[in-house]
């Protein structure tokens, strides 16, 4: 892994007065990405005149600052060999087609069996700015969500990726099958979303600390008793798609968390046994690349559980 350039104490160009800290040095330190920096202020590891400050400290111009990055830490995730569809690779990302039922990285009660332990594997090296525990992750699907997701290969790509996130660069599409003959052909939904206050694994729209999401869909076909959409996500809020289709009444097909009854096939149904989990699929992302510049388009088509559940429902409109 790459680590941060060591800098040694120099003084802040007054040409900076007036400006806060960590936006000072997100310039300055060009190899960190904003969330890294923070953290390192906060550990002690960039000083202002030898002390230890807050990120919004105020910059006056003049002051001495000291930089001292240690390497970051050796991943600690071991490398399974667990096959993945891979999309696209180079020498600074990976993108593959996350399978269903595969969760992104280890976490609480996971420890292997992930796609950070595939690319572990396969890859000499990841980006370690996400961590021990997350080297190269730069966004998420949940585990029962498909589709094409990008990864880091060193800490360049990472903090390009990771930027292109925040700043709502990227291009996110999905599919989606949704219970319900949806009437409009397009439409936005745009409420906020939070942490439920009556449960740990929901998201809601009526959380007083929600933040600001937007969801644009297109209906692509009708189908018997539920709709085959396109959905363009303009935040990346956890759960986001999932708890705007469902609370305006269009739950994921088989959605176990918000769908309620509405959602969930039957178990001795055929639908019950065409698909065993949300049937939401990440069809496309268009970025930046994060060395050469130029926009490329990842993409990655639908599974066929979702295509033999759509294929069904056809069957029965004819």
């Amino acid at each position: 892994m790459e680590p941060a350039e060591e800098k040694a104490v120099t003084e802040i160009p007054r040409e900076f007065a007036g400006q806060r800290a960590d936006v000072f040095l997100s310039g300055f330190l060009t190899e960190l990405s904003r969330s890294s920096i923070k953290k390192h202020i906060e550990l002690g590891n960039i000083l202002i005149d030898r002390k230890t400050f807050k990120p919004s400290r105020i910059i006056n111009g003049g002051e001495s600052l000291s930089v001292n990055i240690p390497p970051p830490e050796p991943c600690s995730v071991e490398g399974e060999e667990i096959e993945v569809d891979v999309v696209y690779e180079d020498r600074d990302i990976i993108a593959v087609n996350k399978p269903a039922g595969m969760v992104v990285h280890p976490g609480a009660g996971v420890t292997s069996g992930t796609l950070v332990n595939a690319l572990v594997y396969r890859c000499e090296d990841l980006s370690g700015i996400g961590g021990e525990m997350r080297p190269g992750i730069v966004h998420r699907l949940d585990k029962e969500t498909s589709g094409v997701m990008v990864v880091a290969k060193n800490d360049r790509a990472h903090k390009s990726l990771s930027e292109q996130f925040k700043t709502r660069e990227t291009e996110k599409e999905y599919v989606a099958i949704v219970s319900g003959e949806m009437k409009k052909s397009s439409g936005i939904f745009n409420s906020p979303i939070g942490r439920s206050p009556s449960s740990r694994v929901k998201m809601t729209s009526f959380s007083r600390a929600g933040r600001d999401a937007e969801t644009r869909w297109e209906v692509i076909e009708r189908l018997r008793g539920a709709t085959l959409v396109s959905v363009w996500p303009k935040t990346g809020r956890t759960h986001q798609i999932r708890v705007h289709f469902s609370e305006n009444g269009f739950p994921v097909l088989a959605d176990k968390v918000y769908g309620g009854k509405k959602s969930r096939p039957r178990k001795s149904g055929v639908l019950g046994a065409l698909i065993k989990r949300h049937a939401l699929h990440a069809r496309r992302l268009g970025l930046t690349h994060p060395a050469t510049g130029e926009r490329i388009e990842l993409s990655a088509e639908i599974p066929e559980d979702m295509v033999s559940v759509i294929d069904f429902l056809r069957r029965q409109d004819g």
